[in-house]
């Protein structure tokens, strides 16, 4: 008896896109995933621009995002797989955000001056 071996190829990230609601990602093989963007907490709690800065890993295996800490894998987004963070340590995770957003805006920025294209722009708004 023969039997047909058939080469399955591995779809790979292609494309990415978040929304406020909704993680969308084309895939090499022509599929598009889209799934809530509630089921990866970290995203939803990300900035626009956070959520914006993200990179392929592993050649589109997956995707991860630096400024968040949150690596999603291809496979898992196939397979209806939701972030398995638990409670405790997205909490930690939040509060470590809290901490770092209000240090921020406690300290000033010392030394910086206008530069004169600024001080050119600032006229003209004037």
């Amino acid at each position: 008896m023969s039997t047909l071996k058939v080469e399955q190829t591995e779809a790979r990230a292609q494309h990415v896109k978040v929304t406020p609601d909704t993680l969308t990602v084309d895939l090499t093989d022509g599929r598009t995933i889209s799934v809530p963007l509630a089921w990866f907490p970290r995203l939803l709690h990300g900035s626009v621009a956070e959520r914006n800065n993200w990179r392929f890993i592993a050649r589109g295996e997956g995707i991860h995002w630096i400024d968040l800490d949150e690596d999603i894998s291809v496979e898992g987004l196939l397979h209806g797989q939701q972030s398995r963070e638990s409670q405790v340590s997205l909490e930690k995770w939040l509060q470590s955000r809290r901490a770092k957003g209000s240090s921020r805006q406690k300290t000033p920025i010392k030394g910086l001056q206008p530069t004169p294209r600024t001080q050119k722009t600032r006229a003209r708004r004037g």
